[in-house]
C-alpha cells in the first residue's frame, strides 16, 4: 500500500476504472473462446504470449542474479498459479461472467487468512467480522441447496484460493527481488509449469484462437499497468471500492454479449464481499499498519 501522502484520488479512480474494464475484457474474450480449446492449453498459450512482453525484464533480472531462497518461492508460486489459471480458464468457459468475477473477489479474503496462518499476522475482531461478511457474500452468490453447484463454481473457488496464496508468496518475493522480476519470473514459471498439462490435451489451435489469446495477453498486461498506476496515485482505501464496478461491467457484458441473465444475488453477494474488503483496508489505513489485503484484482493473472 502506498503512503498516505500519495493522494490523487480522481486520477487513481480513473486508472482503476480502466483496470476493471481491461480485466472484464479479458474474461469476455476467454468466455468467447469457450471450450474450443482445453483450459490448460488456452492458459499456456496466453502465458506464452505474455512472456514475450516480459523478455526484457526477465533478461535484466537474470543479469542481476537471484538471492538464496528466491527460486524456491518462485517455483512454489508458479505451481499455485498454474493451478489457479487452469481452474480460472475452466470456470470462465462454463459459468456466467458475473459469477466468475464475484467469486474472484474472495482472493483478498484468502490473503488475509493466509497472512494470519502462515505469516503470524493478528486477526482482530473487526477483521474476523469482515471475513464473516465476505463468507456470507459467497453463500449469497452460490446459494448451496437452492440451486445446483456446478464444476465451474468449484473451479472458480479453487482459483480464488490459489490466486490468494500466490499473492502471499509474491509479498515474500518482493522483499528479495525487484517488482518487475516478481512479475516476469511468475510468467516464466507458469509457462513452464503449464507446458506438460497443455501437451497432454493439445488440440491444434486455429489462427483466430491464437489471435484472441494474444489479445488476452496484451489486455491483461495493460490491466496490470493501469492497476499499478492507480496504486501509485492514491491509497487502496480510494481504489478498493471502485473494484465493485468490475462486477457491474461483467454483468453487463454477460447480459448484452452472451445473453446471460443478470442475477441480483450475484450482484448482492459481490457487494458484500467488496464492502468487507474495503472495510478491512480502511481499518488498516486508520491504524497505520502495512496492509496485507490486496485489491480484488491484484492477484489476477
Amino acid at each position: 500500500m502506498r503512503s498516505d501522502d500519495v493522494n490523487r484520488p480522481v486520477e487513481a479512480i480513473l486508472w482503476m476504472l480502466a483496470t476493471g474494464l481491461a480485466f472484464v475484457a479479458v474474461t469476455g474474450v476467454v468466455r468467447h473462446l469457450g471450450t474450443g480449446l482445453p483450459a490448460a492449453e488456452a492458459a499456456f498459450i496466453r502465458f506464452l504470449f505474455g512472456l514475450v512482453f516480459l523478455v526484457p525484464v526477465l533478461a535484466m533480472a537474470f543479469r542481476r542474479g537471484f538471492p538464496r531462497g528466491a527460486w524456491g518461492l518462485i517455483g512454489l508460486r508458479g505451481l499455485l498459479h498454474v493451478a489457479a489459471v487452469i481452474l480460472w480458464f475452466f470456470a470462465m468457459a462454463r459459468i456466467p461472467v458475473a459469477e466468475v468475477t464475484a467469486i474472484g473477489y474472495l482472493n483478498p479474503i484468502v490473503v488475509t487468512l493466509g497472512a494470519a496462518w502462515f505469516l503470524g499476522e493478528r486477526l482482530a475482531a473487526r477483521r474476523l467480522a469482515a471475513i464473516g461478511v465476505a463468507m456470507i457474500g459467497a453463500l449469497v452468490i452460490l446459494r448451496p441447496g437452492l440451486r445446483e453447484i456446478v464444476p465451474g463454481h468449484w473451479a472458480q473457488l479453487g482459483a480464488a484460493v490459489s490466486f490468494g496464496l500466490s499473492y502471499l508468496l509474491a509479498k515474500r518475493l518482493s522483499a528479495l527481488i525487484a517488482p518487475g522480476a516478481v512479475v516476469a519470473t511468475l510468467a516464466l514459471a507458469v509457462t513452464i509449469g503449464l507446458a506438460p498439462f497443455a501437451y497432454a490435451v493439445w488440440v491444434p489451435p486455429s489462427v483466430t484462437q491464437l489471435g484472441w489469446l494474444a489479445v488476452v495477453a496484451g489486455v491483461a498486461t495493460i490491466g496490470h499497468y493501469t492497476m499499478a498506476r492507480a496504486f501509485a496515485a492514491a491509497p487502496l482505501t480510494v481504489t478498493q471500492p471502485v473494484t465493485f464496478l468490475q462486477l457491474v461491467w461483467a454483468a453487463l457484458l454477460g447480459a448484452l454479449v452472451f445473453g446471460e441473465a443478470v442475477d441480483p444475488f450475484v450482484i448482492a453477494g459481490g457487494a458484500l464481499i467488496v464492502g468487507a474488503i474495503s472495510y478491512m483496508t480502511w481499518r488498516e489505513a486508520r491504524l497505520r499498519r502495512r496492509a496485507v489485503t490486496p485489491s480484488p484484482v491484484a492477484a489476477k493473472f
